[in-house]
């Protein structure tokens, strides 16, 4: 009888480990035991999700590291339509008339700070999303609240052009504020909003938070919906008003996402964008609205130098990919996560 027990409980354990995870084992040579098909099912599932990322594979490579071979224009004098094979080949001339040659030098440094500045308020004013997706997850109103997303996102879907379009009509010299100042008799000559140099870095950052405040709060709206609800529970318990739920449970869950796109800002910090700044240029404000993409661009297409707009273009992509290895280094060394 006793035998008979140990041999069905031997049975039933046989029968235990054979039902785990609806996978038989097998006994290698070692007396190790392997779930058959497992391996070969993880395999098959991850050459399915790599083929997936095939198509954006091929995009990115088109699109950002096929247009890199046209860095060998920095080396030759191009002239269009001279095609390249017979073009003069410099060398590094281009490079060293940046340095070399004093009213270039100054220029560039000119465009330099003007970039610094744009860049360095952009960052002091990364805060603004978040807090703005924190004050528009308090309102209850589920309608008003819909109204003011869609009214604060809406304008990140309108190009520049058209923004200064809207700009000209509003605040150009005949626009409709100073039509509207010299009405109510409270201004007697056009406030020069558009075609004056003064305050242009507060403007062209206004016109920036105006366009994407609600679209970068999206980020942030989405982290807010996935805290853990139990955080805010315990939090009431604790007797914390909404504001204090908002300084020790709101805030602090979103820093992780915070730091992330900051990190990100600072490696990107010479690329500010042509768009916005093209579209607001003009004779009065260049001195001051003239960022790094903006100048490449006029050197190349205004002063009919592609040569010189391309060594300047590779040196500030160089000059990227340096802060973001530098502010991924940073990250590792002090949040112990790498942003790459």
């Amino acid at each position: 009888m006793a035998g008979n027990a140990r041999e069905r409980a031997y049975r039933e354990r046989q029968e235990g480990r054979m039902s785990t995870g609806d996978i038989p084992l097998k006994v290698t040579r070692r007396g190790k035991t392997k779930r058959q098909g497992g391996i070969s099912g993880r395999k098959k599932h991850s050459i399915n999700l790599f083929l997936l990322t095939i198509p954006f594979l091929i995009l990115v490579i088109l699109f950002s590291y096929y247009p890199l071979l046209g860095w060998v224009y920095a080396f030759y004098d191009y002239q269009p339509p001279i095609p390249l094979s017979e073009s003069q080949f410099v060398g590094f001339q281009w490079f060293k008339m940046i340095v070399q040659n004093p009213a270039q030098l100054h220029t560039v440094g000119q465009v330099l700070v003007n970039t610094f500045v744009m860049s360095g308020l952009g960052i002091l004013t990364s805060f603004f999303p978040l807090f703005f997706a924190i004050g528009l997850n308090e309102i209850r109103n589920k309608h008003f609240k819909n109204v003011i997303q869609t009214l604060t996102t809406l304008p990140n879907f309108i190009s520049w052009v058209l923004v200064y379009a809207v700009a000209f009509a509003m605040f150009s010299s005949t626009g409709m504020v100073n039509q509207l100042l010299q009405n109510i008799h409270l201004i007697s000559q056009p406030i020069h909003f558009l075609d004056s140099d003064s305050g242009t870095y507060f403007k062209m950052l206004l016109w920036s938070l105006w366009k994407g405040l609600g679209w970068g709060s999206i980020l942030y709206l989405a982290g807010i919906s996935g805290i853990d609800p139990e955080l805010y529970e315990a939090a009431q318990v604790d007797g914390a008003n909404r504001f204090q739920q908002i300084i020790h449970v709101t805030v602090p869950q979103l820093m992780p996402t915070y730091l992330v796109m900051l990190m990100l800002s600072v490696s990107n910090f010479l690329n500010n964008g042509m768009d916005q700044y093209f579209v607001f240029q003009n004779a009065f404000n260049l001195k001051h609205i003239q960022v790094l993409d903006l100048y490449v661009y006029n050197v190349g297409m205004g002063q009919n130098s592609l040569s010189l707009a391309t060594a300047i273009s590779m040196l500030k992509s160089l000059v990227s990919v340096v802060l973001l290895f530098l502010v991924n280094w940073a990250s590792k060394r002090t949040r112990g996560e790498s942003i790459i």
